[in-house]
């Protein structure tokens, strides 16, 4: 077991330890003061900081060719942050991500909420159309990770809802690691060194497990909005390895589409898989 697993493992022991101290506080009177029981959350913050700044980012990836795959929805859906734009497109090299892109269903029967100025400050994920979308496999390949175990949480797509999203749970979720910022998610090796991630998965749809091999346009789970995520949405990246932390961006082109940018619409036909 190396270093960082013991530091990430006791990362998690000392948060354990402060949220037992404070249901404790709640049934009886700890035998010391009150201040020394935030000891455990200040050396797991502290500790937390020092993984982060010690993890091996990867560099800008070199130069390369965009690999073709599979558009992995079907129907009307919209670009929100895509490398058409800038590169990174997300704003950093990090997780994976230079070349990722957020996409959101568009419906005309249920269309998708505007970004609230300041009511209402939260909305259930039903409200979205691109929650619950089944989300499709961009190529022939193996699935070498899923996991869809965290919860969906409400939107934060208003005003008020912003400085919470940025100062409270982005904040919690960093100290979490990577997993609780990608929400569930499920890794394809496509083959050729390129694996395909699709992250913000809703929680318990994953129709497919680590070894599963699958086939192009196959449903392989369902949109939600598990971690850093505002609204149900997907991200969608390629990267040279299957590990986020440690792996670089592929730029990508889907078949058919292309790579829209923000706020670019596009449809994908239900038959585009049977051609």
């Amino acid at each position: 077991m190396s270093v960082r697993t013991i530091a990430g493992l006791l990362v998690r022991v000392l948060w354990a330890l402060f949220i037992a101290q404070v249901l404790a506080s709640f049934l009886v009177d700890l035998p010391y003061d009150y201040w020394v029981g935030w000891l455990p959350l200040v050396a797991a913050v502290a500790l937390r900081i020092v993984l982060n700044r010690t993890e091996q980012r990867p560099a800008a990836p070199a130069a390369r060719d965009a690999v073709e795959v599979e558009p992995p929805v079907v129907g009307a859906w919209s670009a929100l942050n895509s490398p058409a734009d800038k590169v990174p497109s997300h704003g950093t090299h990090a997780l994976g991500q230079t070349y990722a892109i957020d996409i959101v269903a568009e419906s005309e029967t249920r269309p998708r909420p505007a970004f609230a100025a300041l009511w209402p400050v939260a909305r259930r994920n039903r409200a979205f159309p691109a929650f619950g979308a089944p989300l499709l496999a961009a190529g022939d390949a193996t699935v070498v990770h899923a996991d869809d175990r965290l919860r969906d949480h409400l939107s934060r797509n208003s005003l008020p809802a912003l400085p919470y999203f940025l100062l409270v749970e982005g904040v919690f979720r960093s100290l979490g690691g990577p997993r609780h910022i990608i929400g569930n998610h499920v890794v394809l090796d496509l083959g050729d060194g390129v694996y395909a991630m699709y992250a913000h998965l809703q929680r318990g749809s994953l129709r497919v497990r680590a070894g599963d091999r699958v086939t192009a346009g196959q449903p392989i789970a369902r949109c939600g909005n598990s971690g850093n995520s505002t609204e149900p949405h997907l991200h969608f990246q390629l990267m040279d390895g299957p590990d986020p932390r440690t792996a670089r961006g592929i730029p990508f082109t889907w078949r058919g589409v292309g790579v829209p940018a923000g706020g670019e619409t596009f449809t994908v036909g239900a038959g585009a898989y049977s051609a």
